[in-house]
């Protein structure tokens, strides 16, 4: 059955309205039922901005408010700028905004593409460590820290802004919840050892493409990869502990990445990296802290080409990688993507990808992927729930079905929304249990990609001649054209 959105909720259709009556709302750039994202200008015509809107009966709305006004007195050159907020009425809907710093370029944008290099990730996590160092010596957590929400802005890397929570507040992490929030934030309070925990998932994730593999129902900590080089491996599992009192600190990760230096939290403005110490070369890392001008994102747009057709077929033809979360937030509705959106990846994946969590054994190969037509627009019937004639189907698959998603919610869309959940499947083949390994940006293609997982069945898994349990992944890819589907086997 169809779901119709909250009549209350923020809508794409706002596009043109105007927030406090000085605030146009010129472009949708994502969101979900509850809050949206829309691209908006300061004082004079062409100074780019953010706007985010929330109704303002949302349970957390006085302390997101709260928070909001808090972020406009911070000052850190890693920092998104809270420019200002407030309360608006549109279309009847009362609802509070805020105004923050357009992002050029967003880390998950970059993570679709590939992983960042060691000396990439180096040079990533100075900065992000000098920011966490200074939200934390003043009272407050970031607690949404991941490769969406860390961004470029003119030629420095920053951490956004628009959801602080102050230390010792009552949990209140996104729903669903995601490998990104903290054992300890499903009850009590949140504080600075949340964000340590968030930081080990997304090194996870900047080195390989993929978030760690963590089923939350079991005691066991996150699988980091033995592929991830050091120090970063031993950094990122010391950041997942599940007790935060045994967690890393900021200033222990600092001095394992350069002994000799450590943020301190007294440093309001934290010294940039010495421009000597970078390397003027591909993609995100580089972009944020080296590079300045007017070549920047230039130079960046022809290096995150991807491989050419001739490259990928010397790489290895036949393999496949495993699912890569996208951006958020293009991940198509990223909050803060640049109009330009980088190349989008090949339809039929190659092996030019890292190797795969290494939460399980190397995963077998999965089938191309199962892909629908969009709807006509003049049709608001829902997507057709079979795969597509022409898609390939693995043989492990026996059905497959595709999320009912509103024809209208598709072409919010810009670029690609991708969502990854992993199943349980047990000896028989039929799902046990799923859940949200990334959820994208909007609760509500994240809800229909669950309840279209669960309806999928599968071959049972043969170890040593007997059927057994299997863990699998489906990314579900999001876009105006249609939907499709990666489906990925990791156990056995």
């Amino acid at each position: 059955m169809i779901e119709t959105m909250n009549a209350a909720a923020v809508r794409p259709e706002w596009v043109g309205s105007f927030a406090g009556g000085r605030f146009p709302l010129l472009r949708w750039l994502g969101g979900s039922p509850d809050a949206g994202v829309f691209l908006t200008e300061l004082g004079e015509p062409g100074q780019k901005a953010i706007i985010k809107l929330i109704p303002a009966d949302a349970e957390d709305a006085e302390a997101r408010e709260a928070a909001w006004a808090a972020a406009e007195a911070l000052s850190h050159p890693n920092l998104m700028r809270v420019y200002t907020h407030g309360r608006c009425q549109i279309d009847g809907v009362p609802c509070l905004y805020v105004v923050s710093e357009f992002a050029d370029e967003v880390l998950a944008e970059i993570l679709s593409e590939r992983p960042l290099t060691t000396q990439e990730t180096r040079d990533l996590l100075t900065p992000a460590l000098d920011a966490l160092s200074y939200l934390h010596g003043k009272g407050l957590v970031h607690s949404r820290l991941r490769p969406s929400n860390i961004m470029a802005a003119g030629d420095r890397l920053k951490l956004s802004t628009d959801g602080l929570s102050f230390a010792g507040a009552p949990a209140s992490p996104p729903a669903p919840r995601t490998v990104y929030d903290a054992p300890e934030t499903e009850l009590g309070t949140i504080g600075s050892p949340a964000d340590i925990w968030s930081l080990g998932a997304t090194l996870v994730e900047v080195l390989t493409k993929y978030p760690p593999i963590w089923n939350r129902e079991r005691a066991a900590e996150p699988t980091v990869p033995e592929s991830m080089p050091e120090p970063f491996a031993s950094i990122a599992r010391k950041c997942l502990r599940s007790d935060p009192a045994r967690r890393s600190t900021i200033e222990a990760i600092a001095a394992r990445l350069e002994p000799a230096k450590s943020p301190s939290r007294s440093q309001e403005k934290p010294e940039a990296a010495s421009p000597a110490k970078r390397r003027v070369a591909v993609l995100f890392a580089v972009v944020a802290l080296v590079l300045a001008g007017t070549g920047i994102w230039y130079a960046l747009s022809h290096r995150m080409q991807p491989p050419s057709a001739t490259q990928e077929a010397q790489n290895s033809p036949a393999a496949t990688p495993a699912p890569a979360p996208s951006a958020t937030p293009a991940e198509a509705p990223s909050p803060h993507a640049s109009s330009a959106q980088p190349p989008a990846p090949p339809t039929s994946p190659v092996a030019t990808s890292p190797v795969p969590p290494a939460a399980a054994p190397a995963p077998i190969a999965p089938s191309a992927p199962v892909t629908a037509p969009a709807p006509p627009p003049q049709s608001e019937s829902q997507v057709d729930q079979s795969p597509a004639p022409s898609a390939t189907v693995n043989h492990a698959v026996v059905n497959q079905i595709l999320p009912d998603i509103i024809p209208s919610a598709l072409k919010t869309i810009n670029g690609t929304l991708r969502v990854t959940v992993q199943l349980e499947v047990d000896a028989n083949g039929a799902v046990t249990s799923v859940a949200l390994l990334w959820p994208g940006p909007s609760k509500y293609f994240a809800g229909k990609s669950l309840e279209a997982a669960r309806h999928w069945k599968f071959k049972p898994a043969q170890v040593d001649g007997q059927a057994g349990p299997s863990t699998w992944t489906l990314e579900f890819q999001y876009k105006q054209s249609g939907i499709h589907v990666v489906p990925k086997q990791y156990v056995p």
